[in-house]
């Protein structure tokens, strides 16, 4: 197996044509044509299948492009780390962040990175937490923000914050709270629109529903964090949720936000780094720009009901 072979496969799916891909290889078609039929005699087994849509992989061919994706990173970042200085880092730099986070984080640390190093290429994507866990630990990812559920012992983890989580509504909801704040049981009482099991705060909540002796009876489970708001204002129900996700939408008054006075419902938002793959030089100074921003942004109030943990 040859790194080209990795490359022309990865084309192949990226580009839905063999022609495509040649052309942006380029190569000619038969010899990326024989280049695959090798990688699928030695793998033995079909990646790619031609269908109304193009080349589209195959399941096996599905679980190959993440490992192929996850190892031509690593290469890259190899290569990356041997040319790089530490005084101007530069190369790739993947980092991933979960739904309920991003509104945060996600556009300053954009910012921060584009005016601190301007060489390097950074990448910062939104995913479920689950599957940030595994492109993490696969090598997809440099870096990821996590939250820490005492299952992140594969990870080098820093923390950054500690996140209360509120119970929010729509400000003129039937839902909401008269008073300045409200006990775990009595939120329970109304329907909860909570973020699937997928989401790292989901596990958290019903840890600690557990811990009281509760149940979450009434719960619709969504998985976007914008259908989440559309049900919110659609007056469904209500939510579990730190601020930071639903803040424009507080800020504005659509939402209105109360503490839950009984318990300590909150979450550690973490960074994670592989303890087997080691950071680059570019890695690592974003890593030590999340670091700075998250404390910046929590003493300053922009990350509104946290805790700076830096």
């Amino acid at each position: 197996m040859e790194l080209r072979q990795l490359r022309y496969f990865v084309a192949i799916v990226d580009h839905g044509s063999l022609s495509r891909a040649a052309r942006v290889l380029h190569i000619v078609q038969p010899a990326l044509t024989q280049q695959i039929q090798q990688l699928e005699e030695e793998l033995g087994t079909s990646l790619l299948h031609r269908s109304a849509q193009g080349m589209q992989a195959t399941d096996a061919g599905k679980i190959f492009y993440e490992h192929a994706l996850a190892i031509l990173k690593q290469v890259a970042d190899a290569k990356s780390a041997v040319n790089q200085t530490t005084d101007k880092p530069s190369g790739t730099v993947a980092l991933g962040i979960p739904q309920s986070a991003s509104g945060a984080l996600a556009f300053p640390l954009l910012s921060a990175v584009r005016a601190a190093f301007p060489d390097i290429v950074f990448q910062l994507t939104e995913e479920l937490t689950g599957n940030l866990t595994e492109q993490l630990a696969s090598g997809r990812l440099n870096l990821a923000v996590l939250f820490d559920d005492g299952q992140l012992g594969k990870f080098t983890t820093k923390p950054l914050v500690e996140e209360e989580m509120m119970f929010i509504t729509r400000a003129d909801s039937q839902f909401a709270c008269k008073r300045k704040s409200i006990t775990l049981a009595k939120a329970l009482q109304v329907p909860l629109i909570l973020p699937s099991i997928q989401h790292g705060v989901r596990p958290r909540i019903e840890q600690v529903v557990r811990d009281q002796g509760l149940r979450i009876e009434h719960v619709i489970d969504i998985t976007s964090i914008a259908i989440l708001k559309s049900a919110i204002l659609a007056d469904m129900g209500a939510t579990i949720l730190p601020m930071s996700p639903l803040l424009p939408e507080i800020e504005r008054g659509e939402m209105r936000a109360t503490p839950i006075s009984d318990v300590n419902l909150s979450r550690t938002v973490v960074l994670c780094s592989s303890k087997n793959i080691p950071l680059t030089n570019a890695a690592m100074a974003v890593e030590k720009l999340v670091l700075d921003l998250s404390r910046d942004l929590s003493l300053g109030g922009k990350w509104l009901g946290t805790t700076s943990l830096v």
